[in-house]
């Protein structure tokens, strides 16, 4: 719907699969654009940008696909996309992105969300304090968490006072749920 709104009298050419896609672009004339979702069928990771990219160069890719954060927009125009879009974008928003494209630019990185500088923050816990995280998850008391690891109650305080501090909380209870809401919780 996007692409027959900014450009009407478009042809436009559908693949199922990565391979279905690098075939019809190996054989295409007169490509203006390509619309790419990074977890299509037969990709892996960015793949598809770098083997389109390589059958056409000078065709612009735009990303569109579920894969979040700003790291992946960046890895995208990295390997040859001129943009990415995320595919809970409204209509407006693709149309926009789709003219740019056609227009021969390049759309400005995804700024980054909230949550990447968390998952960083998640990241960067040492393996004991994931641990501790984790039975914090399961509901377990500081008690119980120190005898599942076999330290004192008090190393297990530690922990979470470092958790706490580097995921900007200020209690346990508000740790978890930054956690469950990054999918950290196990038991989905």
């Amino acid at each position: 719907m996007a692409v027959m709104k900014v450009a009407p009298r478009a042809s436009i050419i559908e693949a199922g699969t990565l391979a279905g896609a690098v075939q019809a672009a190996s054989g295409a004339t007169g490509l203006r654009l390509i619309l790419l979702d990074l977890k299509m069928p037969g990709a892996v990771g960015y793949s598809g940008i770098a083997l389109l990219h390589a059958e056409q160069p000078d065709v612009p890719i735009l990303v569109v696909s579920s894969a979040d954060g700003a790291k992946a927009a960046e890895e995208a125009q990295a390997l040859g996309a001129v943009g990415f879009l995320s595919k809970d974008s409204d209509l407006p928003a693709i149309e926009a992105a789709i003219a740019r494209a056609l227009g021969g630019h390049r759309l400005p990185p995804a700024p980054p969300r909230p949550e990447d500088a968390v998952q960083k923050e998640i990241a960067s816990l040492t393996p004991t304090q994931l641990k501790v995280l984790l039975e914090v998850l399961n509901g377990k008391l500081n008690k119980q968490i120190a005898h599942d690891l076999m330290v004192t109650e008090a190393t297990v305080k530690a922990h979470m006072t470092a958790i706490m501090r580097k995921l900007d909380v200020q209690n346990r209870t508000q740790a978890a749920l930054v956690a469950r809401s990054l999918g950290l919780d196990l038991n989905h």
